[in-house]
């Protein structure tokens, strides 16, 4: 139930669909008889227009991303000490090529870009990569599906190689991921995710007993960023990701998976 709910929640997170929704409301009040209401209706109309004009200016929820990606670093040191990587889902675009048996990168391409070059050099090193289907609907492969055939074809050792393709969610990933065989979780593994969405996981896999070192992946914020930077595609994609991380973080907290 909490995942159907956090997928129906995921669409009050588009700051776009807060947007459309106050000016289609503020254009259907504009044609009502009441003048109040008429009156109330351009008020929306306004809200909505000065909204998506603010939306646009992204330094602020950059900052706030920041503050999710500064958090941890990924280990400098040796890491012929650890066991193998989890790699978390949410990498392969579920529209755009895994139909086609052409597995499509998607933002966090990074995840599974990043662990090739360490299993070349740690030879002892396994991989489990963890994600399912966590859309529900319509009824498509799961991602981990897409993920074999993206290793197998840059080479990767497949019996190095586990995966868990019942994950909807991160929260998913780290109790489904503990039932696959040969799997110790009492043994250090590195834990590898977008950086803004680590704070989150590794207190996830924490939390279920995981023995994990975070090594965040795909940042997203700017190295600078000029504070009249402006663009509408990018604020937006920036407010979206804060709001999902954001309430992600609190709505775990109040549901103990922290």
């Amino acid at each position: 139930m909490f995942h159907y709910v956090s997928k129906f929640a995921s669409l009050l997170l588009q700051p776009l669909n807060w947007i459309a929704i106050l000016l289609v409301a503020g254009v259907i009040l504009l044609f009502v008889r009441s003048q109040r209401l008429r009156s109330f209706g351009r008020t929306l109309c306004s809200v909505a227009a000065l909204l998506l004009l603010l939306a646009g200016w992204h330094p602020l929820p950059e900052v706030l991303i920041s503050a999710l990606e500064d958090r941890y670093a990924p280990p400098t040191s040796d890491l012929s000490g650890f066991t193998g990587m989890v790699v978390l889902g949410g990498v392969f675009s579920a529209f755009d090529g895994r139909d086609r048996l052409q597995p499509a990168l998607g933002c966090a391409g990074d995840r599974v870009v990043v662990p090739i070059p360490l299993m070349n050099q740690y030879l002892d090193m396994r991989l489990l990569f963890t994600g399912g289907a966590a859309y529900p609907a319509p009824p498509i492969n799961a991602e981990a599906t897409a993920a074999r055939r993206y290793f197998q074809r840059m080479g990767t050792d497949m019996s190095r190689v586990l995966f868990e393709s019942q994950s909807r969610d991160t929260y998913e990933n780290a109790t489904f991921s503990r039932r696959v065989p040969t799997v110790d979780v009492s043994k250090p593994w590195l834990l590898i995710t977008s950086a803004s969405h680590m704070p989150r996981a590794l207190a996830t896999f924490r939390k279920a007993g995981w023995n994990v070192t975070p090594y965040p992946v795909n940042y997203y914020s700017l190295y600078e960023t000029s504070g009249w930077s402006y663009s509408l595609f990018r604020g937006v994609e920036a407010w979206q990701l804060v709001l999902r991380e954001y309430i992600g973080l609190a709505a775990y907290r109040l549901a103990g998976r922290l």
